[in-house]
């Protein structure tokens, strides 16, 4: 294969003496434009943003003036010119590229200040698929990408948080911009204009239904870096995509530290699993460690969800992440300050409840601003070497399945809520799940094993420490339903279960064994219910 080299050495330095700006975001772009115009840089423009800046009173070139030809189809053509590119692209120390320039008049472009229209923006707020196509830019990724790739000679900002540092740079180095700068920002471009098409690439497919399209990009924007990641030896940043699902990614922090790697990713798990429950119905809490639940209920109140939840197992809960469907008030926050706790996530906070929990300074505080809706559609991602495992998100809901009683025994309507109840906390469990649950809290949870028995087990003994430190004559798991996220593949599950003291089961079923386990629990009086799908989580 042919490989195009030009050995021509970047120079350290270069003067800004032109400069092409063209943005939809036009946050400071008035000053940048007053600061650049007082170092004597001539200004170049288009559209909206000629406007803004000629409005200033700043002197400014129209586009059209310098392509010898107007804008046209809306705006849609206006940049997409040889004047244009040819400005941005010529390498300054070639003697054939200079030559061309001096043909064909095209004159040198040393800065260009680039933003784009607002995909992600309209996307997000549900626009419809004449508007969302007419907001995908096209001049605009061009002109970065042109003006990047030549970045030896060309400066390229797409954010209006690097025109100080721009600026910094010009009165430091009397008009001029470091090589290291112009690399920087280049890459700052790339990465920009790949996240930006990626979106617009994954819209088109779950626009058009297409399950899994050829190429498949998922693209972030950095919200913050951390100071390591799972552990202190790993690098570490949250970038966020733009999906305004309702979490930690769109939560305000109203106090506390800085949220790791870890809490992120549990604080998630945290706010997922609650939101399963509607706030309509009944005010529920989830208490999460290590990604995994260890107590989830609902109760008459707020406060009342918090103490089932913690009561569940009290020892796992230490340190944990409290999750909340409702507002959270001041009689819970009284409770949970009570225990030491990483993160309390809510869809909103009263100014009582913001006051009792700033006596922890340390505990931080998050204000999601509503709960994320688990029948949504979307996408997960989980990276394996040398490749990317991508699938829609979990969005099935046990109160949506046709639950099929394969037993003798139906189960009684308390049992049937205590099933559903078990299943929605067990699709947040790592798997092997086991959940046990009784009047609406959960009474043990197993999980993460690699045998649905241990689960089973652990679960029963979990349940066991709670009720001593309740002090409980037995366990919550007498008399409680159960719930498998996958099918029981044998009877010894089963009966671990009933061992416990679990009267109902819920599963998906679907193994080869199903009629042996039926006739397990037909022969211990237990209900069992299929569900048909199942809830792996890896």
């Amino acid at each position: 294969m042919a490989v195009i080299s030009k050995k021509i050495p970047a120079p350290e330095k270069v003067e800004i003496k032109t400069a092409l700006i063209s943005v939809f975001d036009k946050t400071g772009i008035v000053e940048l434009a007053h600061a650049l115009s007082a170092r004597g840089v001539r200004l170049l423009s288009t559209g909206g943003t000629y406007k803004a800046i000629a409005a200033a009173g700043l002197a400014v070139t129209d586009v059209s003036e310098i392509t010898g030809f107007p804008e046209i189809m809306d705006g849609r053509v206006k940049t997409l010119h040889p004047m244009v590119h040819g400005g941005l692209l010529a390498i300054r120390d070639d003697g054939e590229h200079q030559d061309a320039m001096k043909t064909h008049g095209i004159e040198g472009i040393d800065l260009a200040v680039i933003n784009l229209y607002p995909f992600e923006e309209v996307r997000a707020a549900g626009g419809d698929y004449p508007t969302t196509v007419e907001n995908i830019d096209i001049g605009g990724p061009a002109m970065i990408r042109a003006s990047a790739k030549n970045h030896a000679y060309v400066t390229t900002l797409t954010d209006p948080a690097d025109y100080a540092e721009l600026l910094e740079q010009l009165s430091a180095d009397d008009g001029k911009t470091a090589y290291a700068f112009r690399q920087r920002m280049a890459a700052k471009a790339y990465a920009r204009t790949a996240a930006y098409d990626a979106m617009i690439s994954n819209w088109f497919a779950e626009a058009l239904s297409i399950d899994t399209p050829r190429h498949r990009v998922i693209g972030g924007a950095l919200k913050e870096e951390m100071r390591y990641g799972e552990n202190p030896h790993q690098k570490a940043a949250f970038y966020v995509t733009g999906e305004k699902r309702p979490g930690v990614s769109t939560a305000a922090l109203l106090q506390g530290k800085q949220l790791s790697y870890n809490n992120i990713n549990d604080t998630d798990a945290a706010y997922e699993l609650v939101a399963e429950f509607l706030p309509e119905k009944a005010p529920a809490c989830a208490i999460i460690k290590h990604a995994n639940p260890c107590g989830v209920a609902t109760g008459s109140s707020l406060v009342e969800a918090y103490q089932r939840a913690l009561a569940c197992d009290s020892v796992s809960a230490f340190g944990g992440i409290i999750a909340l469907n409702r507002t959270l008030d001041a009689e819970t926050a009284e409770e949970i300050v009570k225990l030491f706790t990483e993160v309390i996530i809510a869809p909103d906070v009263t100014e009582e409840a913001k006051a009792i929990v700033a006596r922890k300074p340390n505990l931080r505080l998050l204000s999601a601003g509503g709960l994320p809706d688990p029948r949504a559609a979307g996408l997960t991602a989980k990276t394996v070497s040398g490749g990317l495992l991508v699938q829609s998100r979990d969005n099935g809901m046990v109160e949506d399945l046709e639950l099929k009683v394969v037993t003798k025994r139906a189960p009684t309507a308390r049992e049937l809520d205590d099933m559903k109840f078990a299943f929605k906390v067990g699709k947040h469990v790592k798997s092997n799940a086991v959940v046990y649950a009784k009047d609406g809290q959960t009474a043990g949870i197993g999980a993460g094993q690699m045998s649905r028995v241990d689960s089973a087990r652990i679960a029963a003994l979990k349940a066991e420490e709670a009720a001593k430190a309740l002090g409980l004559a037995v366990p919550m798991t007498h008399g409680s339903a159960v719930a498998s996220e996958a099918f029981l593949p044998f009877a010894d599950g089963l009966l671990s279960m009933i061992a416990a003291g679990a009267t109902a089961v819920i599963q998906p079923g679907g193994s080869m064994r199903d009629q042996e386990v039926i006739d397990a629990a037909n022969e211990h009086g237990v209900a069992m219910v299929f569900t048909g799908m199942r809830h792996f989580r890896h």
